[in-house]
């Protein structure tokens, strides 16, 4: 007969669930869930990643050791914790919750919960904060800003004609390759959020930007090994997300604009100068790549702000 097995103790079988479904067991399968399942873009998976790593820190604090523990007053503690010790600002908690929701959603496919104890909590209630916006005038002295004397003064106009002519967000034009320009046909083709590829147009002096720094500046920068991105750096590299916001605030501090001045400041004013010349609202969803028409509202709002301060200024009895 072959020999019996010896039986599992109780505390044995209760460190082996531990183990088997502890939350931070499941955070490195998510995270390629999201990217390779649900394709979202990598800033984001980055985003809930590290969300849900402070989260499974404070588990961890709190002495909680399997998924199942996590019930709704844990879960209201914890966001208690990022308004109250942390001070997260409503818009964070608010994206730290849909983190939260999308990790528990997770686990309910996988088999390991029954259902999703996060989706009974309610998103705080947010402002609705208008963008900032630039005048057509500053806008004009933004990207004339570069000089001669600046080391790639061709480089960077196009760079920033190419970030007001086509409301890119930064991102997308950093990852922007030789081969999405078409130049006679003005236009180029940008890769936004979840991969989701779109054609968007070109006016003639940014082409005209663009085409310079093609021709004499960046084959200079090319020489040793072209990687076929377009805006590249002194050796040749490509430049990153965070270099090209650097330069922005650089050339907005040289006309005197607001410290708060980034590149996703020319993609609101180009949102908004694209409505006041009379761009329809789905035509400008597209154009921006935005999922739900309700992100691209905003901008009837801050159309409707500038309107009315107009009429304060200009009506006789405004």
């Amino acid at each position: 007969m072959p020999p019996r097995r010896k039986p599992v103790s109780s505390s044995a079988a209760s460190v082996e669930r531990e183990l088997v479904h502890s939350p931070a067991g499941f955070l490195q399968n998510f995270v390629h869930y999201l990217e390779s399942e649900c394709g979202m873009a990598r800033n984001t998976v980055l985003a809930y990643r590290r969300d849900l790593e402070r989260f499974l820190q404070w588990l961890e604090s709190r002495r909680v050791k399997t998924v199942h523990q996590i019930d709704l007053s844990l879960l209201q503690d914890y966001i208690e914790y990022l308004k109250q010790t942390v001070q997260l600002a409503a818009s964070s908690v608010a994206r730290n919750l849909v983190s939260l929701k999308l990790f528990f959603r997770y686990l309910v496919l996988e088999g390991v919960l029954l259902e999703s104890v996060a989706d009974l909590l309610n998103s705080p209630k947010l402002w609705q904060y208008l963008p900032q916006v630039l005048n057509p005038e500053t806008v004009n002295r933004l990207l004339a800003a570069p000089r001669p004397t600046d080391r790639f003064p061709l480089r960077d106009r196009a760079f920033l004609s190419i970030l007001y002519a086509t409301g890119c967000r930064v991102s997308e034009v950093a990852t922007m390759q030789l081969r999405d320009l078409h130049l006679e046909e003005r236009y180029c083709r940008a890769l936004g959020k979840g991969n989701k590829e779109r054609i968007v147009s070109l006016n003639p002096l940014a082409v005209k930007a663009i085409r310079d720094y093609l021709e004499h500046e960046r084959p200079l920068m090319a020489r040793k090994k072209d990687t076929g991105a377009i805006f590249l750096s002194r050796t040749g590299r490509p430049l990153t997300r965070m270099m090209l916001w650097k330069l922005v605030k650089r050339y907005a501090q040289r006309v005197g604009a607001s410290e708060q001045v980034s590149p996703h400041t020319l993609r609101h004013s180009f949102a908004t100068h694209m409505l006041a010349g009379g761009a329809e609202i789905r035509a400008l969803q597209e154009m921006l790549g935005h999922a739900s028409i309700s992100t691209t509202q905003i901008y009837t709002h801050v159309e409707h702000s500038r309107l009315k301060s107009i009429h304060t200024k200009c009506h006789p009895r405004g």
